[in-house]
């Protein structure tokens, strides 16, 4: 069997697993009185499967992306590689800006405004 699949069906083991515990703890300390509703109905058993096996499904799908998630990081040690974000080294560098940058602030046009390079007419 591929090692990927083993993987898959042991973290859908442990996840169904976490599910039967967290099901157990709802029915036991008798949460928003699931314990009476599943007891007292006719329909108990079928809801009591229904929590277990919707919680399985969400706890096995987060186990199995935890355990991919974290393949990466096993054998990477180092922290001098250049993935991430850049660090900023405090240097700030001028720029010049030329008058054809600049616009024609002020200087006659009244008929138009030049807004982050957007004309709009004037009211």
């Amino acid at each position: 069997m591929p090692k990927l699949i083993r993987l898959y069906i042991q973290q859908v083991l442990i996840g169904f697993g976490l599910s039967a515990i967290f099901t157990a703890i709802l029915i036991y300390f008798d949460i928003g009185n699931l314990q009476r509703l599943l007891l007292g109905s006719s329909d108990g058993l079928l809801g009591l499967f229904l929590i277990f096996f919707f919680n399985g499904l969400v706890f096995a799908g987060v186990q199995f992306a935890i355990r991919i998630m974290r393949m990466g990081h096993e054998d990477d040690d180092d922290d001098d590689d250049d993935r991430g974000m850049p660090v900023w080294s405090g240097k700030l560098i001028p720029i010049r800006i030329s008058d054809n940058q600049r616009g024609d602030r002020g200087q006659g046009r009244q008929a138009r405004s030049n807004r982050g390079g957007v004309n709009f007419p004037r009211a």
